[in-house]
């Protein structure tokens, strides 16, 4: 990696530390005496124009006055933000500078309100962005073009009747089933909502939090999936990650107040809300199907994630009417 990084950003070349966590990457912070950068290998696909789009998005980002910082991807001097490793299988690596703060700890919850700012704020900048590229990734609501080996056969006898690694776990897999059955229904109506651009994956994990104040925000990162599709699916996939969280009710409603100073929802987006959380975690389901198909996962990930989104989906189940409740009284309210 160092001898990539010094051929291709020969400025930034330096020591190199990996970096833990993520699914879809493998990221390495990049230091030397005068620079200090992160490099992002996509380790799930081999599609220069899913990066390109991302990019284009963020060097439209990255020249407004933003109340919080967002990646910015590096050139080489040849002009390009995108590398692709000749070593390793054909995968792509891009370089971003370095932005100071914190990865938010799981217990901690006294940045939602300020994380729901910057994901109102963050949506109103994406309303007026033209990347002006075709996005490649599909909006939520097209699960069947997003997801080819997920078809329904193949999902109907991944729950109903599971194989052999994931029997015990039949219980599970047929609440899983349940709600991509019933979601099926509701998909064509979403497509009559308010469509922008938007991140489409906004949670803890892809925030920094100012290293002097965890309650501010200091960048939103990750905008791997940013893609056209419903507004509203911002807040409903944050609202849809803050279940089972210590403080949920304090946390969602912290989002939402924070949230609603910069989006009033219109009375469908908020009727789309608990359809659209739900989404997210069938979404999720499917994304993880495709990698145990594709080879890039073992069982284990998916059993794991089977019994995570199934906890999910009954939280979700239990809990939609009063996330409801709070969402319209802060936007009520704002």
């Amino acid at each position: 990696m160092e001898k990539m990084i010094s051929q291709a950003w020969p400025a930034w070349s330096g020591t190199l530390r990996k970096r833990s966590g993520g699914w879809n990457n493998t990221t390495y912070f990049v230091e030397n005496s005068a620079h200090r950068a992160v490099l992002r290998i996509y380790d799930t696909h081999r599609d220069r124009d899913k990066i390109k789009f991302e990019h284009a998005v963020l060097q439209k980002l990255g020249g407004l006055d933003l109340p919080f910082k967002v990646p910015v991807p590096i050139c080489t001097p040849a002009g390009e933000t995108v590398v692709q490793l000749k070593d390793a299988d054909g995968k792509f690596a891009c370089l971003f500078k370095y932005i100071d703060g914190d990865s938010p700890a799981e217990e901690e919850n006294g940045y939602f309100e300020s994380f729901g700012q910057a994901a109102g704020g963050l949506s109103t900048v994406l309303s007026d962005i033209n990347p002006e590229l075709a996005p490649v990734y599909k909006p939520y609501y097209e699960l069947r073009q997003a997801y080819p080996l997920c078809t329904t056969e193949v999902i109907h006898e991944l729950c109903l009747k599971p194989p052999v690694p994931f029997a015990d776990l039949a219980p599970e897999l047929n609440m899983l089933y349940e709600a991509y059955d019933n979601i099926a229904g509701s998909l064509t109506e979403l497509q009559e909502l308010p469509h922008q651009l938007v991140h489409g994956d906004l949670n803890a994990s892809n925030l920094l939090v100012e290293t002097t104040d965890h309650r501010q925000v200091a960048a939103l990162i990750d905008f791997e999936f940013c893609t056209f599709d419903v507004r509203a699916m911002e807040p409903a996939v944050i609202l849809s990650g803050l279940l089972g969280h210590a403080e949920e009710k304090a946390a969602v409603r912290d989002f939402c107040r924070g949230f609603s100073r910069q989006i009033i929802l219109s009375e469908a987006e908020i009727k789309a809300i608990p359809v659209l959380m739900m989404l997210r975690k069938v979404d999720v389901f499917l994304h993880f199907v495709t990698r145990y198909l594709e080879g890039t996962d073992e069982v284990p990930v998916l059993r794991e994630q089977v019994k995570l989104l199934s906890e999910d989906i009954l939280q979700l189940t239990a809990e939609t009417s009063l996330i409801l409740e709070i969402l319209r009284k802060e936007q009520e309210g704002a």
